[in-house]
């Protein structure tokens, strides 16, 4: 069934015609405008412009993040106070790697690690390095995007992303009970969310001095075709236009598949509980969630809503997730913008990771339940990831920046 995106899409319009859409019409030889409506107008997409800049700017942000955070790790080493890795009180502290810790032997080494940031990421703004200069700067790069966006973090990016209505409306309403705003966004766990947009940043950084000095399209990774192409590298392969969408489809099927089986002990679990099943609990502990109020279904909630994220993960690799259905009726039969499902995606897999790991080392066989099946968060976070990169090449169209696609 054809896509609604027409054959050619002018500068600035719609969502650009995907890989997909290109094998589908060269195959029946024909337009893939037919019979259904045009996408929306470029009024609808001006929002993705700045994002879709992110090569230009992630660089300085994140020279600007190292120094600033290496400027108040610089200050914990010399006793100043808020330093957000030290032993607190249990209602106060985090589930990172880092904590607890000492200012003394931890502030120092953030400090010259940030302080080496702002001079590889400088370098990397002047698209310096050649050889195993720039093996390793890249390898500054990714190492600080995955340790502070993957590593040192816990579960409180996903728990801010599934409690986020509640929380909008408590922020109005106030949180009942004794409890207020401070006891749920507190210090150390607002210091994780600074840390993992600072993974971030340096991801995207990487990336960016990756393709810049590798000869490739900044903005969507393509090789130039033919002549241009630097040498030295082992990046200059042509992609232009080779998109197996079959076989993008058929892995994305996969790594969807392993997403959902990772999702299931969780859902089980709690499901169990709240059917007054003690699945990898104890009774004891069974009957203290039965005399707290409100506990077992919360509990029932989490595991709804991981069910509905393993459904609407389906969206990645079925037609529903490239144009709008029937039952998105202000919606539908419009050509949903890449961006729409990658964005959203991509956030939540990178933040089932760290969440993941947290629960590993928590980890108690006597009460394998609690936070065994969260372990799996991990392996969900991995495919999920895989199945949205596979869903962002088989969808990108022909690239704005360099033409190529």
């Amino acid at each position: 069934m054809p896509n609604t995106v027409t054959d050619e899409t002018p500068a600035g319009e719609g969502s650009p015609p995907s890989a997909e859409d290109r094998h589908r019409r060269r195959k029946s030889g024909g337009s893939a405008s037919s019979g259904l409506r045009e996408g929306p107008g470029p009024h609808r997409w001006r929002g993705w412009t700045r994002w879709s800049a992110w090569p230009d700017w992630s660089g300085r942000l994140a020279v600007v993040w190292s120094a600033l955070y290496g400027a108040a790790a610089l200050c914990w080493a010399f006793g100043g106070d808020g330093f957000p890795y030290e032993r607190v009180h249990e209602d106060r502290s985090s589930g990172s790697i880092l904590e607890p810790s000492r200012a003394e032997i931890v502030a120092p080494a953030l400090s010259v690690f940030c302080a080496l940031g702002v001079v590889v990421g400088l370098l990397m703004l002047r698209r310096a390095g050649a050889g195993r200069v720039r093996t390793a700067l890249l390898a500054y790069g990714w190492t600080a995007g995955i340790a502070l966006a993957l590593l040192i973090p816990d579960y409180s990016l996903l728990g801010l992303l599934v409690f986020s209505p509640v929380l909008l409306v408590f922020a109005f309403t106030g949180v009942p009970g004794p409890q207020d705003m401070g006891d749920i966004l507190y210090w150390h766990r607002g210091n994780l969310l600074i840390v993992f947009v600072g993974g971030l940043l340096w991801a995207a950084a990487t990336l960016a001095y990756r393709r810049r000095t590798a000869g490739r399209c900044v903005y969507c990774g393509r090789a130039p075709h033919g002549p241009g192409a630097r040498t030295g590298t082992t990046d200059t392969t042509d992609t232009t236009d080779t998109t197996d969408t079959a076989g993008l489809r058929r892995w994305g099927r996969r790594a969807v598949l392993v997403a959902v089986v990772s999702t299931l002990p969780y859902d089980i679990t709690r499901i169990a509980w709240y059917f007054d099943q003690p699945l990898g609990i104890t009774e004891e502990f069974l009957r203290e969630m039965r005399e707290t109020p409100g506990m077992l279904e919360i509990g029932l909630a989490l595991g709804v809503v991981s069910t509905l994220g393993s459904l609407l993960m389906h969206g990645l690799v079925a037609r529903w997730g490239e144009v709008w259905p029937r039952w998105v009726w202000w919606k539908k039969g419009r050509t949903i913008h890449p961006a729409t499902a990658v964005v959203p995606a991509a956030l939540v897999a990178v933040a089932l990771i760290p969440a993941g790991l947290m629960a590993a080392r928590a980890f108690d066989p006597a009460s394998w339940g609690i936070v065994g099946p969260s372990i799996l968060w991990t392996v969900w976070g991995v495919a999920l990831g895989v199945a949205t990169c596979l869903y962002y090449l088989r969808r990108r169209g022909v690239c704005r920046r360099c033409g190529r696609g």
